[in-house]
Order: C-alpha cells, then sequence, then structure tokens
C-alpha cells in the first residue's frame, strides 16, 4: 500500500487484524469474516511486523522472537526451539538470540521482528514501514528475506519507498487524501508493473512521478 501520510494505509492494515474495528464493510480472510472471531485469538493468528521492530529491551531477542508462542500456550521449550528455527529462518544466530535487542544492529532487529510474527505460524504476515528506520544495506537485506517469505505466506505491506513497492510487491494500492483533507481512500490497485508503468488514474500517476505526495 502507497500513499502519503494520514490516508489511511496503517489503519486498513490493522483493520485487518481487527486493532481497528471497520465502520462498514467487511474484511474477509479465505472467506471468513475476521469480525467473527475473538480479537486476541484473531491477532496471534496474523504476524505483524512492525517500523521499529517493537522489541521488548529488557528481554533477550530469543525471548521475544517466542513471545507470542508463549502467550498461546505453547511450552518453555517448544517456544525456545521454534524461537531457534525462526531465526534461523531469517538470518540469525544462536549467538545473537541470546544477546539484548540494542546489541543487535538495527537490520538484525527488524529480522528478530520477523522473526517472532513467523514463530506463530501464521499465514499472513502485516508489514507497517518495514525498513523505515534502516540504511540502505540493511533494507536491501530485508526485502531479499521478503522475497523468500513471500513464496510461503500472503504479505501485506505499507511504505512510503515507491522504489521499495517495485522490488518487493506484487501487487500495489495507491491511497490518496481527499482534496478537501478527508480520510483517505483506495484510488487504484493492480499488478505492481502496470500501477508504475501504466497508471490508469492520474493521481496514481502524479504521485508516482513525484508531482506531489
Amino acid at each position: 500500500f502507497l500513499g502519503s501520510s494520514g490516508c489511511g494505509k496503517t489503519t486498513l492494515i490493522r483493520c485487518v487484524n481487527r486493532m481497528v474495528q471497520p465502520t462498514s464493510g467487511m474484511v474477509l480472510i479465505d472467506d471468513e469474516d475476521v469480525s467473527d472471531r475473538p480479537p486476541i485469538q484473531l491477532r496471534r493468528s496474523i504476524g505483524y511486523v512492525l517500523q521499529d521492530a517493537g522489541l521488548l529491551p529488557h528481554r533477550t531477542v530469543g525471548f521475544n522472537i517466542g513471545t507470542v508462542l508463549r502467550l498461546n500456550g505453547v511450552s518453555k521449550a517448544e517456544a525456545e526451539k521454534r524461537a531457534r528455527d525462526t531465526a534461523a529462518q531469517v538470518g540469525l544466530t544462536e549467538e545473537q538470540l541470546a544477546r539484548y535487542p540494542h546489541e543487535l544492529s538495527g537490520g538484525q532487529q527488524q529480522r528478530a521482528g520477523v522473526a517472532r510474527a513467523l514463530a506463530s505460524d501464521p499465514n499472513i504476515l502485516l508489514m507497517d514501514e518495514p525498513c523505515s528506520a534502516l540504511d540502505p544495506i540493511s533494507t536491501l537485506a530485508v526485502e531479499d528475506l521478503i522475497h523468500e517469505l513471500k513464496e510461503n505466506f500472503t504479505i501485506v505491506i505499507v511504505t512510503h519507498n515507491m522504489q521499495q513497492a517495485a522490488r518487493v510487491s506484487d501487487k500495489t494500492g495507491f491511497f490518496s487524501l481527499e482534496a478537501t483533507g478527508k480520510p483517505g481512500h483506495l484510488v487504484e490497485f493492480d499488478d505492481t508493473t502496470k500501477i508504475f508503468e501504466n497508471p490508469s488514474k492520474k493521481d496514481t500517476e502524479d504521485y508516482i512521478s513525484g508531482r506531489f505526495g
């Protein structure tokens, strides 16, 4: 999802896990209305990656990754095993699991945030500006990880980085605020290639080309 600040991108993905309740319409996952599921149960079944990783600073990286598992009632031993497995999946070592978040680089912290989201074996990952605080090299490393993960997961990403959207996404939705400044709306949704090379709407073209936004 692309668009200027305040146009509703983050609000929309937070509707998916019911952190925000829609005022109208429905959010369906596998043809099931998410409003029919208990919010806490739903949230624990959907991976959510924050822009700053959101790790608990006083807990080890391994403990952070296993947090959702323990909340779901998984035993300590199983949580630790799955934390190691998902850490390896995102390129973190066992030695790094014993560290505290401040002892990792920004890119490594973000990988830990992704590992935490994966640990509960979701089929959907929500990523809200996952690379906004990272340097270009760390950003590319996270994007490489996204390419690997999207073979097995549905990933919904909010980003202001148009180049990143063009690199990692298969479909792109462009959101815009109304001219009056009222809450935003979806202007266009299509294959990423079409959005960037031949958008159907002038507002989309203006944003992609840098004429506004």
